[in-house]
């Protein structure tokens, strides 16, 4: 039941990232004409200066799988119901600090903002922002469902709704653009479906999973070993804010709202690359947190490790090469041709981060192992120095300037020393890893060939001259993979479920 959860899981995974770039590609140019280069930078920058309270979470909710496993492997129902009562006391009152820091935020923002704005964009600013914390307040206790349900394994319902989520998006907030009401309508409307995904959670946990919340007899020691376990986790949360937030408010500051929008096109475009990435890795977070609890084979985790990174590299190989052949004029009409320069922040920004997301299971791993402290350290130094070498690449180049710095401590630190750290320290075979993952190069030549020779020869104009040549660049690369890149495991993948379609 739980492997066809898994695979179920999967499936919707991709199917929710799949409508998601679909839903994408007709809403998000609708929204840039109807928001405005200027308005629609405001909104990226309101919104990376609030994502810097989600730290307030201190990776509490990271440490949920790690002894909830333990709990389930001693069969403690009482514990199990503690650790709940304990995690939603937790968040609760994360909830109320982060309303209360809200609210000093808005009163200065002013200060916050500096000298880059006008009057109007001030008044709207105030606004988004509070929409904005109250949105993050709802996610603080909803976390404790989603990780109970994560836990539980229940990955049909999860993915589904996020399936949902992602479909009721643009359908909500189109008519309110088209209407003028602007950012501030889709904030509206990511606060609302928030509060749904809430409502929904906490029905389908209390009704479907019969959790339990003990208040009662909390255990003080748990609490002091789950915050120096999550202490590294929350250092790890300021790193990614600092690498993928701060480099809009650092072109906010020196270079303007139109800057801001044109690195949060390609921003955009990033993050819907990482999402792709954890929708297979995510249904395999409670496997990895049993095999260690049981066993800690490092044996077993390598192969589940490779095998998972095996997959995620064929399907991130085909968004970055189809990127890097059509993406200069997909991005030109897709979101206009004043938004070209974002084509470059986005390659800067998912080149250097395909490795680390290739290997995103090893960071569940690192944690169950509880090994994930020099990680976090290393990181943290890093993302400091991004800091530093961003700010005279923003004056020198502007919004790629800002992906360059980011794009240098990746390598730095997601390539260089975590390779080193998985092999070296945590047990994980990299040898293996690396030469079943170049096991993939014969795969890649003829797309590579076909996607040069429509770089060279081809002239795309419009979308559905772009859709054309992409569908045919990704036939070529899945015939390609299929006979040159898979192994047998990763082909009955995909013949199984065939054949079963096909017998009914």
């Amino acid at each position: 039941m739980k492997i066809s959860q898994r695979k179920t899981g999967v499936a919707l995974s991709y199917a929710g990232e799949l409508v998601k770039v679909l839903v994408n590609l007709v809403y998000t140019p609708v929204m840039l004409r109807l928001l405005g280069q200027s308005e629609y930078g405001l909104y990226q920058l309101v919104y990376s200066v609030v994502s810097y309270l989600s730290l307030l979470s201190l990776g509490f909710g990271s440490s949920y799988l790690r002894f909830y496993s333990r709990y389930k492997a001693q069969k403690d129902e009482d514990g199990v119901a503690k650790l709940n009562g304990m995690f939603m006391l937790i968040f609760c009152s994360i909830s109320v600090i982060c309303v209360l820091c809200g609210i000093v935020m808005i009163g200065n923002i002013r200060g916050i903002f500096g000298t880059g704005l006008t009057e109007s964009e001030y008044a709207t600013a105030r606004v988004l922002m509070g929409l904005l914390i109250i949105n993050l307040a709802m996610t603080f206790p909803n976390s404790v469902f989603n990780c109970s349900i994560t836990a539980h394994e229940k990955f049909l319902f999860q993915k589904l709704l996020i399936l949902l989520q992602n479909l009721f998006s643009p359908f909500l907030t189109l008519p309110l653009l088209i209407m003028g009401y602007g950012s501030i309508g889709m904030v509206s409307v990511t606060t609302f479906l928030t509060f749904a995904l809430l409502l929904s959670n906490m029905f389908y946990c209390f009704k479907k999973l019969h959790i339990r919340f003990a208040f009662k007899g909390l255990k003080i020691a748990l609490l002091k070993e789950m915050w120096v376990f999550t202490f590294f986790i929350f250092l790890n949360q300021i790193i990614d804010q600092i690498n993928w937030s701060v480099d809009k408010f650092l072109l906010g500051r020196l270079a303007g709202t139109t800057a801001v929008a044109i690195y949060g096109v390609g921003g955009q475009i990033n993050t819907l690359y990482l999402q792709f990435s954890s929708s297979i890795s995510n249904v395999f977070v409670p496997k990895v947190n049993r095999i260690v609890a049981e066993s800690n084979d490092d044996t077993q985790l390598t192969r589940l490790f490779t095998k998972v990174g095996r997959i995620q590299f064929m399907v991130l190989g085909l968004i970055l090469s189809g990127f890097i052949f059509f993406g200069i004029s997909f991005v030109k009409i897709w979101a206009g041709p004043e938004y070209g320069a974002s084509y470059v922040v986005a390659l800067l920004l998912i080149i250097p981060v395909t490795v680390p997301l290739i290997q995103n299971l090893g960071i569940e791993i690192q944690r169950a192992k509880n090994m994930h402290k020099a990680r976090a350290v290393v990181y943290m130094a890093i993302a400091i120095a991004n800091v530093f070498i961003s700010i005279p690449l923003i004056k020198l180049m502007g919004p790629a300037g800002a992906a360059l710095g980011t794009a240098i401590s990746l390598v730095a630190g997601n390539v260089i020393f975590m390779n080193w750290y998985y092999h070296a320290r945590i047990g994980m075979n990299m040898i293996y890893f690396w030469k079943e993952i170049a096991k993939f190069i014969p795969a890649l030549i003829a797309p590579c060939v076909a996607g040069m020779a429509v770089m060279k020869y081809a002239n795309i104009t419009g979308l559905v001259q772009l859709a054309a040549f992409a569908i045919v660049y990704t036939v070529i690369y899945a015939f390609s993979m299929y006979f040159l890149g898979m192994n047998s495991e990763e082909k009955q993948l995909i013949v199984g479920p065939v054949r079963r379609i096909l017998r009914k």
